[in-house]
């Protein structure tokens, strides 16, 4: 295909960012404008809008293509009648906002909230457990097909708006219908969107914000209008949304964010005209409309989120006591108790949920790595309730013999006792068996009194005020040594057997390190060694706290944030980044060993690697084209090169800034984190297609505003038949790429081992239920 530089060309048209199409709207005639030069109205591309590019048409291409979505998201939506893959997760936080029940997450709470309302509407109790996965719907009688139909329908819901995307940036019909059937025809998407997952709402808004973003640009020549600021404004509202499904909306911040960035630097440019009091106009109307209101629509999910979950539930113990005691029936509201000298208590640390514990086995002389211990008594992390869990409080000051005085209190200095082996908990300058640069704990006998600094800790209550009581369940606190000044700790790594593969106890310098934290579970006996029933009856009822939602709102954040970061276990179908965009891994949802049906979530292998190769073309042609114009060749004309570079830029942006923050990420991954970037990408094929098939483009195709726009000659799409003939057989390729994964997708019909074996096109795919191969036959 030619793309001379020379012969007629229209002057260079520049867009920071992409813009859109819009057929006829406020658009003049530049042919019969007596204002345009008559040598603007002289060019070489075609005059007269393809056949393929009427109206009815375009509306005929969108409905067609938009039922097939609903008809392969719907078609067989009951099946199967069990919990699917993290169905566990999210259909169980459905059933907690029914049941009004407090539960912690890492994903914020839009998504699953419409889920609770979804369930809500199709009259489901919330008393299933999602237990595991295979439990079945239909035992129980949960309504789950209604639940289903939500992310079914945002995933329908997805591909006309990929279709308005492509459309509203001036690509011809049959190139928008190829973006949009890119969609609607994969695999990994369909699969995502029949399930209870939050993929479906994330992709979707992630799509609007795409699209609103498009359409506030097309009227920009329209500045502070109606239109302009409801497109603005309806780019931020879906940031929120998108951010409010799931933490990766983030990077669909970055992605306006960049283009918002690009847009405001040409307004700053002094050719535009504009006085630095309009600039400043432009950029406080766009940090208003893309960082404060989606900021305020973010916190009115959470706002809804607290506001419904007012009962205790699964989570509380996520959460500090103060955010606890604001949730009703909650345990430390209904048990806590303060916490008196001579009580004997047990200790629970609060991430890892074992007791501090000791027994009367000791550290080995010398360790693997030939270091040397104290071959004092271990002091370990234990999660089972157990008599070597038992320590009791000793006062290291005079008490009195009855009163509040006997209360122990914040910033309070104790030693703790023991009471199977009769010996105080101690630290010294001793390494610990696994991590060398923190301090063992042990414990030396009680009528030892050589050492007695070294068995004093000071209480150090989270978020206390001087002479606040230390309370059972609430008080959550930190146990300092004090000569030392190391905090008791605990790691989920395993001692040897030595020491009974037990959690390891040591000590922290970092005394304000959030896992340094612990908290009493019970008081097992009072001084007498006594039960202590009689004080519990003397403690009031409590009422449910008030607490400032914002403080609400930030310790929920920083605990997301934490745990996300924290997912760092290893799964057998975990895979990084690099494998995502060539489908070398899948994930295995469910199966059914009986009909050897089988759910397998995998994209549409055609389709991503088209994508793929899209990306790679965009690279290719953008860098050759820049090292031809540092030689002053100009292969490619400049209103097509303006539209691949803005357009398809964009969309490219899009891609990465989906894609490449996953690489500095050190949790869990999986191949549906890809399918964001996917969705960019389907739009960057669809704009690399049309680049390929033809020598001209939809132009201009911002909305006109007469006397501030400088018109330009009106020139159509020479996209024709052969053209249409390649993109139809491509996506011919597609669908049928797409209905031989089907039963993948589907879970149904069962296959055999064969016909397994020839759907595992990738050794790296990990089905069920595959012939095994032997003599070189299966």
């Amino acid at each position: 295909m030619s793309r001379s530089a020379g012969g007629t060309r229209l002057r260079q048209r520049t867009l920071a960012v992409p813009t859109a199409e819009s057929d006829d709207q406020s658009h003049i005639s530049v042919l019969s404008d007596p204002d345009v030069p008559k040598r603007d109205r002289v060019f070489a591309n075609p005059t007269s809008p393809s056949p393929f590019e009427t109206s009815k048409i375009s509306i005929v291409a969108c409905v067609t293509i938009t039922l097939l979505a609903f008809f392969l998201r719907f078609y067989k939506l009951g099946h199967p009648d069990q919990v699917v893959f993290d169905e566990v997760h999210f259909g169980k936080f459905a059933s907690h906002y029914i049941a009004r029940e407090y539960y912690f997450d890492v994903h914020p709470p839009l998504a699953k909230m419409l889920f609770g309302a979804a369930g809500w509407f199709v009259g489901y109790d919330g008393s299933f457990d999602f237990e595991k996965i295979g439990d079945s719907y239909s035992a129980a009688h949960v309504p789950y097909v209604g639940i289903r139909a939500l992310p079914a329908l945002l995933g329908s819901a997805t591909v006309p708006v990929v279709y308005g995307i492509m459309k509203e940036t001036g690509f011809p019909t049959a190139i928008a219908t190829f973006s949009a059937a890119l969609i609607a025809f994969d695999n990994a998407h369909i699969t995502q969107t029949r399930l209870i997952l939050l993929d479906a709402a994330l992709v979707f808004f992630i799509a609007l914000t795409l699209f609103s973003y498009i359409k506030f640009r097309k009227f920009r020549y329209f500045e502070f209008s109606v239109e302009w600021w409801t497109w603005l404004l309806a780019t931020g509202f879906f940031l929120a949304c998108s951010l409010g499904s799931k933490m990766v909306g983030l990077f669909t911040f970055m992605t306006i964010g960049a283009a918002v960035i690009a847009d405001l630097w040409e307004l700053l440019d002094h050719k535009k005209g504009l006085s630095m009091d309009q600039f400043w106009k432009h950029f406080f109307a766009r940090a208003f409309a893309l960082i404060l209101f989606p900021f305020m629509v973010y916190l009115s999910f959470f706002w809804i989120h607290f506001k419904i979950l007012k009962y205790s539930g699964p989570g509380d113990s996520f959460m500090s006591p103060a955010f606890q005691e604001t949730l009703q029936g909650n345990e430390l509201l209904m048990n806590s108790e303060e916490i008196r000298y001579y009580d004997t208590i047990t200790i629970k640390h609060r991430d890892t949920k074992v007791f501090l514990h000791s027994h009367a086995e000791n550290y080995p002389l010398r360790y693997e790595d030939g270091r040397i211990s104290s071959q004092g008594q271990q002091v370990t992390g234990y999660p089972h309730n157990d008599t070597n869990n038992w320590w009791q409080v000793v006062p290291t000051k005079a008490i009195p013999e009855t009163g509040r005085g006997r209360v122990v209190r914040h910033h309070d200095a104790v030693q703790l006792l023991h009471v199977s082996t009769q010996s105080y908990l101690l630290t010294h300058d001793v390494a610990s068996p696994l991590m060398p640069t923190n301090q063992e704990f042990t414990t030396i006998p009680k009528d030892d009194h050589s050492r007695y600094n070294e068995t004093l800790f000071s209480i150090s209550m989270v978020d206390a005020h001087d002479g606040q009581p230390w309370k059972t369940k609430s008080g959550h606190f930190r146990l300092v040594h004090v000569p030392t000044k190391v905090a008791l700790w605990t790691h989920p790594e395993a001692l040897p057997e030595w020491a009974f593969n037990q959690q390891e106890i040591n000590g922290n310098k970092n005394v304000n390190d959030r896992s340094t934290t612990w908290f009493v579970e019970d008081i097992i006996s009072d001084e007498n060694g006594e039960d202590i029933s009689e004080r519990r009856g003397l403690v009031e009822p409590k009422t449910v706290k008030k607490m400032n939602f914002f403080v609400k709102f930030f310790e929920l954040q920083l605990l997301m944030l934490q745990h996300n970061a924290g997912l760092t276990a290893s799964h057998p179908y975990a895979s990084g980044p690099i494998n995502w965009p060539f489908l070398l891994n899948g994930i295995s949802f469910w199966t059914e060993n009986d009909t050897k049906q089988q759910i397998y979530l995998a994209g549409n292998p055609i389709g991503w690697w088209i994508c793929v190769m899209a990306l790679s073309v965009f690279v290719g042609i953008t860098g050759a084209d820049l090292v031809a114009r540092r030689r002053n060749v100009k292969p490619i004309p400049e209103e097509i090169r303006n539209r691949l570079l803005n357009s398809t830029g964009f969309f490219v942006s899009a891609w990465a800034f989906h894609y490449f923050p996953f690489y500095l990420m050190n949790r869990q991954l999986f191949i549906h984190h890809y399918l964001p970037a996917h969705l960019a990408s389907t739009l960057v094929a669809g704009s690399v297609l049309n680049f390929v098939l033809t020598e001209s483009i939809e132009y201009p195709i911002s909305v006109a505003r007469k006397g501030i726009t400088h018109l330009r000659p009106r020139i159509y799409t020479d996209f024709g038949l052969k053209a249409l003939v390649v993109v139809t057989l491509v996506l011919a390729t597609v669908f049928f790429s797409f209905m031989f994964f089907a039963p993948l997708t589907y879970g149904t019909p069962g296959l055999s081992g064969e016909e397994v074996n020839r759907r595992r096109i990738l050794s790296s795919w990990t089905l069920h239920f595959a012939a095994k191969e032997t003599d070189g036959t299966i």
